[in-house]
């Protein structure tokens, strides 16, 4: 374990007495919801996490210091501050040598939590390959940090595969290239978030946990150093049809595009009009989701302690 870390206690004693432990990102609560529904989330998915006896370890950096798992105080800390910057790999030096707060988003998270010790980590969905549309047309192609660094960083990752506003096809192509194995559970199609298939099949599937553990046991014992990407629907009840989200995407790009909004702008525009042009179907459905991705993570970092006994 890096001694740069600053690991909560009940999360330190869990992985020294091999309970199961879930890495979690604190983005989602920093900039995912306002406050005070982000609290609520928080919550949601630590209960999530420990209804599958697993030991949720949600990462963020608070004053400076890299916290895996975070208390009460932590937790409002990220929730509550005015001034949390959102932070990829690259970011969190420089966030901790000015003494910051800082959200964690995919690719710093799971980077720290394999300097913890941690070898599952659960998110709504992956970064990935943005189109190029509108005002964007004409730059080079926005790639996420998330694919990269999942490529070489052996954790197994559980999401809804990645937001429909990418470009969902270059995202698995870049993920294969990367040499990263993506697994559907129980489905043998790539999710798009809010929903349960992108129309893109998967190469490998899984009905139970156990086997599922086995194939990500064996990657690690065969030496493979990339992480895995397991890809888990969101849940029936409240996920949308792609027919209608790519409708939404495709109405609030354009939308996008007349109004100017370029770069990093362009996700929180696109989500906003989601949120409105679905009736706030869309944040049930990402709550739902989060929640489910974080007791499969539960149920999976439990099945690798038992397949490696």
């Amino acid at each position: 374990m890096n001694g740069a870390l600053k690991v909560l206690e009940e999360v330190r004693q869990a992985l020294a007495s091999d309970t199961p432990v879930v890495a979690l990102e604190s983005t989602v609560i920093a900039h995912g919801f306002p406050h005070p529904e982000n609290l609520r989330v928080a919550r949601a998915l630590h209960e999530s996490v420990r209804g599958t006896g697993a030991i949720p370890a949600m990462i963020a950096i608070v004053a400076g210091e890299v916290l895996v798992g975070l208390d009460d105080d932590a937790i409002e800390t990220i929730a509550g501050s005015k001034v949390v910057r959102k932070c990829g790999v690259a970011d969190v030096a420089a966030v901790c040598a000015a003494g910051g707060h800082g959200a964690t988003t995919v690719s710093a998270s799971i980077v720290l939590a394999v300097e913890a010790g941690i070898e599952v980590f659960a998110t709504g969905g992956l970064g990935g390959v943005h189109r190029r549309q509108g005002a964007l047309g004409d730059r080079a192609q926005d790639i996420s940090a998330d694919l990269l660094t999942l490529s070489r960083t052996p954790i197994a990752v559980v999401g809804s595969g990645a937001k429909m506003l990418l470009d969902l096809p270059a995202t698995v192509e870049a993920l294969e290239s990367l040499g990263v194995p993506v697994y559907g559970f129980e489905t043998d199609h790539f999710p798009a978030f809010y929903a349960s298939s992108s129309g893109i099949p998967l190469r490998h599937a899984f009905e139970d946990v156990a086997a599922l553990a086995g194939a990500v046991r064996r990657q690690r014992a065969l030496g493979l150093r990339s992480g895995v990407l397991v890809c888990n629907p969101p849940p029936d009840d409240v996920a949308l049809s792609s027919g209608e989200l790519e409708r939404w995407v495709d109405e609030a790009l354009e939308s996008a595009a007349r109004e100017g909004i370029v770069g990093s702008d362009v996700t929180p525009y696109v989500l906003k009009a989601l949120h409105d042009l679905s009736g706030g179907r869309t944040v049930d459905c990402n709550k739902a989701l989060a929640a489910s991705n974080a007791a499969l993570a539960g149920r999976l970092a439990a099945a690798l302690i038992a397949h490696q006994g």
